[in-house]
C-alpha cells in the first residue's frame, strides 16, 4: 500500500494528528519511567530478611510492675509461652528485628588498624570496616527467627551474658550474616576469625545465610547485621514464638491472655504477626506501587480511548472518500489496512519522540532524586505495548469503516 494517500491525508489534519502524537509521547515517557519506579519499588517490597517469616509473633512488653527483677520475669514468662499448646519455640530478645526499624548499629572493622583508620576518617566506609547492626537476644533467637545456619555454630549456654554499663560489656562470641563476612574478608572464610567493634574484638562462631537490617538504606550494606549472645534484663522486651501458621492467630491471643494473667499491670504492646510487621514497613511502597500503578493505566486508558474516538470521527468524515475507493476496486482488507498503517504511524512518531523525552526524564530523576536508572529493556517493551494498544484502539473503527458499501456511501452524501 501506498504511503503517499495516507501522508496526504494526515496534512489536512495536522492539528488533530499532532495532539495525538503529543498524547502519545507523553504517555510512552510517563509510563516508560513509571514502570522503573514500580519495579524498584517492588524490589524494595520483596526483600529477602533471612527470617522465617511464616508463623513468627511478636509481643513486645514492658513490665511496669514495681519490685520485679526483669530477667527472673522473662524467664517466667518464657516458660509461660512456650507451654501454649501450638508453640513451637519462644525467645526473648532486646527489641530489634529484621525490619521493625529498631536499630542499634555500629562499625564492625576486620582489624584493630582498620578500626582506628575508620575512626580517623569518621567513615564507615573505610577499608575493611562496615556499619552493622546488632541483634542482641537470649537463647532460641536463631531457631526461632528460622535463619539458615549456613557455617559454625549457635551460641552454647555459656556464652549468653547481661549487657554491661551503657551497654558495653563484654560479648564472647559473634554470629553474622553471609553479607558481612563477605565485606569484612572478602574471599576468605570469615569463621573463626574476629569482628572488632567499639574496642571489643569479638570471635565469629557462625554465620546465617542472610539477616537484614531493622531499617533499610545502602543496598550495599542492608544485609550487615550480627549477632550478640546478650539477654534482656531490661522491664521491656521482645518476645518472639513460633507456631504453625494456621495457629498463628490463637497462639497470638493466648499469649497476650497468659502474660496478662501472670501480671495484669504490664504493658503489651505492637502484638502481631512477622507479616503483619513487614507489611508496616513497607505500606508506603504498598501505597506508591498503587498510585503509580493508577496514573500509568488512567494514561493508557485515555490514550486509548483518544486513539478510538480520533479515528471513529474520521471514519465519520471519510465516508464518502471511502465509499469512492471501494467503488473503483478498494478491498475492505485494503480499507482496513489504511486506517491500520495510518495509526501506526502517528503512534510510531509519538513512541519514537516518547521514548527520547522518557530517556531524558529519567536521567533528570537519577540527576535530582537519586532513581535507578532506566533499564534499556523498558523501552522496546513500552514501545510495543503502546503501538499493540494503538492498533487494537483502532480495530473497531477500521472494521466499520471497511463495511461500509459502495453505494450506500455515495448515496448517503
Amino acid at each position: 500500500m501506498a504511503l503517499h494517500p495516507i501522508i496526504t491525508s494526515l496534512r489536512h489534519h495536522k492539528l488533530t494528528s499532532l495532539l495525538l502524537v503529543l498524547q502519545v509521547t507523553l504517555t510512552a515517557a510517563i509510563v516508560c519511567n513509571v514502570a522503573s519506579l514500580i519495579a524498584t519499588r517492588m524490589e524494595n517490597v520483596s526483600v529477602v530478611t533471612g527470617v522465617a517469616e511464616s508463623g513468627l509473633s511478636t509481643l513486645s512488653v514492658n513490665d511496669v510492675a514495681p519490685g520485679v527483677e526483669p530477667l527472673s520475669r522473662h524467664t517466667q514468662d518464657l516458660a509461660l509461652l512456650q507451654a501454649i499448646p501450638g508453640v513451637q519455640a519462644v525467645a526473648a530478645v532486646r527489641g530489634s528485628l529484621p525490619l521493625n526499624q529498631n536499630d542499634w548499629s555500629s562499625v564492625g572493622c576486620d582489624s584493630k588498624a582498620d578500626q582506628e583508620r575508620e575512626r580517623q576518617l569518621h567513615s564507615d566506609k573505610a577499608p575493611g570496616c562496615s556499619r552493622v547492626s546488632i541483634y542482641h537476644g537470649g537463647p532460641g533467637e536463631l531457631t526461632v527467627l528460622g535463619l539458615k545456619l549456613v557455617e559454625g555454630r549457635d551460641f552454647q549456654p555459656s556464652e549468653y551474658v547481661r549487657p554491661g554499663p551503657n551497654d558495653m560489656g563484654p560479648v564472647p562470641a559473634a554470629v553474622i550474616s553471609h553479607s558481612l563476612a563477605e565485606r569484612l574478608y572478602p574471599g576468605q572464610d570469615a569463621l573463626g576469625k574476629d569482628v572488632f567493634v567499639n574496642d571489643k574484638t569479638i570471635p565469629i562462631v557462625g554465620i546465617v545465610e542472610t539477616l537484614v537490617r531493622p531499617s533499610l538504606g545502602e543496598p550495599a550494606t542492608d544485609g550487615s547485621s550480627m549477632l550478640y549472645p546478650v539477654i534482656s534484663d531490661k522491664a521491656s522486651v521482645l518476645y518472639l514464638l513460633r507456631s504453625d501458621p494456621k495457629d498463628q492467630a490463637r497462639v497470638l491471643r493466648d499469649a497476650q491472655a497468659v502474660l496478662m494473667k501472670a501480671e495484669p499491670q504490664r504493658i503489651i504492646q505492637d502484638a502481631q504477626s512477622y507479616t503483619e510487621l513487614r507489611h508496616a514497613y513497607f505500606q508506603r511502597d504498598y501505597t506508591m506501587i498503587g498510585l503509580l500503578l493508577a496514573s500509568a493505566l488512567g494514561l493508557l486508558t485515555v490514550t486509548v480511548i483518544g486513539i478510538a474516538g480520533l479515528a471513529g470521527f474520521w471514519v465519520q468524515q471519510r465516508t464518502r472518500q471511502i465509499g469512492i475507493r471501494r467503488a473503483v476496486g478498494a478491498t475492505r482488507r485494503d480499507i482496513l489496512r489504511h486506517f491500520l498503517l495510518e495509526n501506526f504511524l502517528i503512534v510510531g512518531t509519538g513512541m519514537v519522540l516518547g521514548l527520547g523525552l522518557a530517556i531524558g526524564l529519567n536521567m533528570l530523576l537519577v540527576r535530582s532524586y537519586g532513581v535507578a536508572p532506566l533499564p534499556v529493556l523498558y523501552l522496546p517493551v513500552t514501545a510495543l505495548l503502546l503501538v499493540t494498544l494503538g492498533q487494537l484502539a483502532v480495530l473497531n473503527p477500521a472494521l466499520h469503516a471497511s463495511r461500509i458499501p459502495p453505494a450506500t456511501a455515495t448515496r448517503n452524501l
